[in-house]
């Protein structure tokens, strides 16, 4: 009887394991599934999604390609800014925030940019921030990546 009780308690516990493990792999899943998202083809159709209903607010990771730099923006905190064009044509404008993040040193005319943040649309295509981590731990972190570094 004991022998029974002891292989049941132990079934029990590798039962609670494995379902606290697949939990655990889940949660992994998800904080690297928006880096993923942005690797694929289709990476910009939650973005377009947003850009034809001209929603705000929406969390989104794409890429794009750098059709012109801007001068930083220096009121507030301050931003790095620049404008990619996406595969529909779409142009949007990055706003990168340098108080919390790295600038990109090196960015250039063509050069690819992927990032996820947060979209708000506007009439010129709209705009891409939150690029960066939350030091306050209230937001989803963003991020660029440019040239194999990731800036956040």
């Amino acid at each position: 009887m004991k022998k029974i009780l002891l292989i049941g308690l132990l079934g029990i516990a590798l039962f609670g394991y494995l379902d606290k493990n697949a939990q655990t792999t889940q949660i992994v899943q998800n904080v690297f599934a928006a880096d993923t998202v942005a690797t694929n083809n289709d990476s910009n159709s939650a973005l377009q999604n947003a850009i034809d209903n001209r929603q705000s607010n929406v969390q989104v990771a794409g890429y794009g390609n750098v059709i012109k730099v801007l001068s930083d923006d220096l009121k507030g905190s301050r931003h790095q800014r620049f404008i990619l064009k996406i595969a529909s044509g779409t142009t949007l404008l990055v706003a990168h925030n340098i108080d919390l993040a790295p600038r990109i040193n090196s960015l250039n005319i063509g050069d690819t940019v992927k990032f996820y943040g947060v979209y708000e649309f506007n009439n010129k295509g709209g705009v891409i921030h939150w690029t960066h981590h939350d030091p306050r731990g209230q937001h989803i972190g963003g991020w660029l990546k440019h040239n194999g570094s990731t800036y956040q």
